[in-house]
Order: C-alpha cells, then sequence, then structure tokens
C-alpha cells in the first residue's frame, strides 16, 4: 500500500518527465511541414513571375513587350514583320529586289532596302558631266556621259604632217607645219618644192612627197669655193 510521501514523489516525476518531453519537441517546431509548404509556394510563385513562359500564349519581342497570338509585331532585331503563333514569332523573310547598281542613297527603314536616289551624272578625270553631256577634256578627245552613267571617248587620229619641224598650238589636237612642208639636208632645214642652194657647191632638194627622207643634193666640183661649172 502506497503511502502519501510515495504518491507525492510519483506525480512529481511524471511532471518532470512531461516538462522534459516539452523542451525537446519544441525545436521541432522550425520544421513544421506546414511552414516549409508555404515557403515553397512562395517561392515558386517569384519564379513564375521571372521566368514566365507565353509558349502558347503570345510572344515577347527584345523590350519584354507581349504580343497575342495572330498579332504582327516588329522585333527588335529585324525590320520584316512577324506574325506571333503557338510555335512562336513567325517571320517574313521576302525576296527583296536587286538595287541599281548606280544608286547612291539607300535606305534601310523598310523589310527591304529601298534605293532613294540614283547617279544621274558621269565622273570623269575628277569632273562630273550631266547625262548626255557632251565635252572634250583635252584638245584630241571628244566625249560624251551616257545614260548608263559612264564615259565613251573618241581620240583624234592626226595626219602625220609633211615637215620635221612640227609645232603644237594651243587648243589645237594635230601638230602644224607652220612654214609648210620641208624636210632636212644635212642639218639645215630646207622647204620642199624648190632647190635650194645649201652652199657654193651642192644644191639640194626635198623628196616629192616624202618629207622624212634627207634632200636629194648635188655637189660640184669646186675650186675654192667657187663651182666650176
Amino acid at each position: 500500500m502506497s503511502t502519501p510521501r510515495g504518491r507525492m514523489r510519483a506525480r512529481l516525476w511524471a511532471a518532470s518527465v512531461l516538462l522534459l518531453s516539452l523542451s525537446v519537441a519544441s525545436p521541432a517546431a522550425v520544421d513544421n511541414p506546414q511552414d516549409y509548404t508555404a515557403d515553397e509556394a512562395e517561392r515558386t510563385a517569384v519564379d513564375n513571375i521571372i521566368f514566365d513562359d507565353y509558349r502558347g500564349k503570345g510572344c515577347v519581342d527584345d523590350s519584354g513587350f507581349v504580343y497575342k497570338l495572330g498579332e504582327r509585331f516588329y522585333p527588335g532585331h529585324s525590320n520584316c514583320p512577324c506574325e506571333c503563333t503557338e510555335d512562336g514569332p513567325v517571320c517574313d523573310q521576302p525576296e527583296c529586289p536587286k538595287l541599281h547598281p548606280k544608286c547612291t542613297k539607300v535606305e534601310h527603314n523598310g523589310c527591304c532596302p529601298e534605293c532613294k536616289e540614283v547617279r544621274n551624272f558621269c565622273e570623269y578625270r575628277g569632273k562630273t558631266y550631266k547625262i548626255l553631256e557632251e565635252f572634250k577634256p583635252s584638245p584630241c578627245e571628244w566625249c560624251r556621259c551616257e545614260p548608263n552613267n559612264e564615259v565613251h571617248c573618241v581620240v583624234s587620229d592626226c595626219a602625220v604632217p609633211e615637215c620635221v619641224n612640227p609645232v603644237y598650238e594651243p587648243e589645237q589636237c594635230c601638230p602644224i607645219c607652220k612654214n609648210g612642208p620641208n624636210c632636212f639636208a644635212g642639218t639645215t632645214i630646207i622647204p620642199a618644192g624648190i632647190e635650194v642652194k645649201v652652199d657654193d657647191c651642192t644644191i639640194c632638194r626635198c623628196h616629192n612627197g616624202d618629207w622624212w627622207k634627207p634632200a636629194q643634193c648635188l655637189r660640184r666640183e669646186c675650186l675654192n669655193g667657187q663651182s666650176l661649172s
């Protein structure tokens, strides 16, 4: 039979065990499954905001703007329009026309480059000329600016001068014989068509039409510089 003192000891021991159990269980409250689930849900919500998936819902351009399915838009890296589809943007890839080879101003505002200005002049030796304009860059050249922006020139074909001392006059293409036809008699230039006495004993004459040949000369016997004939 238990005594009152024994019953008191039993109650104290039971109370001590209960307090010890509570003190050990209290740290586990930190790992409450309900609290952990709440943290994971919050983390998932944040991820959905940052990495939202628009596949099958819409399209996003380079700036982050969202377009609806079927809507056409221009992405930042292209001048060609794109259509938003369930598989993502489908962009036009047109076959652009070729630009004029003489185009001097090209704009890239549209899907295809566009020529705004075609060169309507010719450039020759640092100067510009209008289409179909005729000009003489030198006394021997006659040129014209063609519609294809190219310059075509014709060079004069000068006749061979009939003298051994031709001269070039300003603004003239071909050389001229200012003193008429002539030829060489030794080192002396004599006119063509007449006999010329180059000294007291020698008479010379230019070949007919053969001005480049030396003159025909006839030398007579002389005594002290005087002709014997």
